[in-house]
C-alpha cells in the first residue's frame, strides 16, 4: 500500500508535467505565461526525479560511493536534465523528453490501476494504453534523438546570446550519463545509427570531397568524446 501510495505520488508529479508541458506551447502568443508553464513542468519533472531517485536509492549518504551509484541512475539524469534547463531561455526541444516519459509512465500506471478494478474495465483507454505500449521502442528512440540534437542546440543558444557559458558542459555531461545507461540503451543506439547512415551518405560518389572530409572529422570528434561503456 506504500508503495502504490509512492506511485500515486509520483503520477501526480508526471501529470503535472504533462499538463503544464502542453500547455506550454499553447501560449504562444502569450511568451510570459508560455515561459511560467514551461518553468513549473521542469520543476514538477525534477521533484518527480528527486522522488524516484529517493525510491531507488533510500539511504542518503555524503560520500563518493553514493554519489556514483546516484549518476547511474536514469532518474538523477532527469533530475540534471531538468536543472539543466529550469531556468534556461525555453526551448521547445527540452519539452519532448519530460512530455513523451511522462505520458509512457502515465501509462503504465493506469494499466496498473485498471487491472486493479477489472480485468475488463474501460476497453477503448485499454486499445489505447496498448497502442501506446507498442509504439514504446519508437517513442523512446525519438526521445533519444531529441536528447542527442539538443547538445548543438545549446551551443547554439550560447552563440546567439540565449544561453550560459556552463550549459553546454553540463549538457554533454548529461549526455554521457545517458549514453552509458544501464536501462536505456537508446541514447548509444542512436549514436551508432546515425553515424551508419553518414558514413553510406558521404561514401556515395556525388558526395563533395570537403562535406566528406568535414564528416570523418565530425564523427572522429564525436567518438573521441564518447564514455567508454562496460
Amino acid at each position: 500500500q506504500a508503495l502504490f501510495s509512492c506511485d500515486a505520488i509520483l503520477e501526480g508529479g508526471r501529470l503535472l508535467s504533462l499538463v503544464h508541458m502542453v500547455t506550454s506551447p499553447l501560449m504562444i502568443c502569450r511568451l510570459h505565461e508560455a515561459a511560467s508553464f514551461y518553468q513549473r513542468a521542469l520543476l514538477a519533472n525534477a521533484l518527480t526525479s528527486a522522488l524516484r531517485l529517493h525510491q531507488r536509492l533510500p539511504h542518503f549518504q555524503l560520500s563518493r560511493a553514493f554519489l556514483a551509484q546516484a549518476l547511474l541512475e536514469d532518474s538523477c539524469h532527469y533530475l540534471l536534465y531538468s536543472l539543466i534547463f529550469v531556468n534556461s531561455y525555453p526551448v521547445t526541444m527540452s519539452i519532448f523528453p519530460v512530455l513523451l516519459f511522462s505520458l509512457l509512465h502515465a501509462a503504465t500506471y493506469t494499466k496498473k490501476v485498471l487491472d486493479a478494478r477489472s480485468s475488463n474495465s474501460l476497453p477503448f483507454l485499454r486499445n489505447l494504453l496498448e497502442k501506446l505500449s507498442a509504439n514504446q521502442q519508437n517513442i523512446l528512440k525519438f526521445i533519444a534523438c531529441n536528447e542527442i540534437f539538443l547538445m548543438p542546440a545549446t551551443v547554439f543558444m550560447l552563440f546567439s546570446g540565449q544561453g550560459s557559458l556552463l550549459q553546454p558542459f553540463i549538457y554533454y555531461r548529461f549526455l554521457t550519463l545517458r549514453y552509458s545507461s544501464r536501462r536505456n540503451p537508446y541514447c548509444r543506439t542512436l549514436f551508432t545509427e546515425l553515424r551508419i547512415v553518414v558514413e553510406h551518405l558521404i561514401t556515395k560518389p556525388s558526395c563533395p570531397v570537403f562535406v566528406r572530409r568535414l564528416c570523418l572529422s565530425g564523427i572522429s570528434f564525436i567518438s573521441r568524446l564518447a564514455p567508454t561503456v562496460a
